[in-house]
């Protein structure tokens, strides 16, 4: 496999995604990380091939990793930015990652919130918040942000079943597979 960060080229995920879809009609959500494009306008085509074969959703990261470090976008550009995809790509389910507790920012929890809510408000479909793992930040996070809310499988996650009484709507194994 390939490390986080869009090691792997935009052609080579186009690939797997092709052969993918060839051999199952379930719907299909790619992990599409930074967009794989300099510009919005590139993120866009690349998003529009990948729904030209059928696929159905995509996460999208609100950073990047630059020289094997991984930073937070500003969040108002990043919001700007989704919205151009989700008016250009309508019907898309757009999985929005923040990346606030991931990297332990600094007041990770009302980021997060403020992220959730501008988000929501520039087109996201859900949200995923990969990280956090306290209930009272997942409370916070389904009471606040109105979007469905996606968290990845930690060791100090709760279980499926208290996450689900939360408000947690999807959650992702990441490397816990």
């Amino acid at each position: 496999g390939y490390e986080d960060g869009e090691e792997m080229s935009f052609d080579e995920l186009f690939y797997v995604v092709s052969r993918i879809k060839t051999v199952s009609e379930l719907p299909l959500s790619v992990d599409l990380e930074a967009g794989y494009g300099a510009t919005t306008s590139h993120i866009i085509d690349n998003i529009r091939r990948l729904a030209h074969l059928g696929v159905s959703g995509i996460n999208l990261e609100d950073s990047h990793v630059v020289d094997g470090t991984r930073r937070l976008d500003d969040a108002e550009r990043f919001a700007v930015k989704l919205q151009e995809i989700t008016r250009a790509c309508p019907g898309l389910f757009v999985n929005v990652r923040t990346d606030t507790f991931l990297l332990n920012v600094q007041d990770a929890l009302v980021q997060t919130l403020y992220r959730g809510q501008l988000y929501a408000k520039h087109g996201a479909c859900g949200f995923f918040v990969p990280c956090v793992t306290r209930a009272e930040d997942i409370t916070a996070i389904v009471h606040h942000v109105p979007l469905p809310l996606n968290v990845m499988c930690m060791p100090e996650l709760a279980d499926f079943s208290t996450l689900s009484t939360l408000g947690v709507k999807r959650i992702s194994m990441g490397n816990f597979i």
